[in-house]
């Protein structure tokens, strides 16, 4: 994970967590979870508070939704479909087989005998 990749990290927890705090202080008349606090009105921020909590919440919430995607995107596996195939070609090129179906337990058994 690059630099970029450290950034889109960086972005995507501030996002979060200001996703969760904006959220929680919305006014109940947004159906927001701020009226569980005793209700408290909107006159600090002002008549029109839930109109900007609303676009606050919508540019984190898509904030949050291309950070989580490019994070995705930018740690994928090469093969993640086939993860079978990837990891017999891991074993040959080590130069031994990996032969998941028997246990450890197993392994020492057929030592010990």
């Amino acid at each position: 994970m690059g630099i970029i990749g450290i950034l889109l990290l960086i972005l995507f927890l501030i996002a979060s967590l200001l996703l969760i705090t904006v959220v929680l202080i919305q006014d109940e008349q947004g159906e927001g979870l701020g009226g569980l606090f005793g209700g408290g009105g909107s006159a600090t921020l002002g008549p029109r508070s839930g109109n900007i909590l609303t676009r606050i919440t919508a540019i984190l919430g898509t904030i949050f939704f291309f950070c989580a995607f490019g994070l995705a995107w930018l740690n994928k596996t090469p093969e993640a479909g086939n993860v079978i195939k990837a990891a017999r070609q891991e074993s040959t090129q080590e130069g031994r087989v990996i032969e998941w179906w028997k246990t450890e337990e197993a392994e020492e058994e057929n030592i010990q005998k």
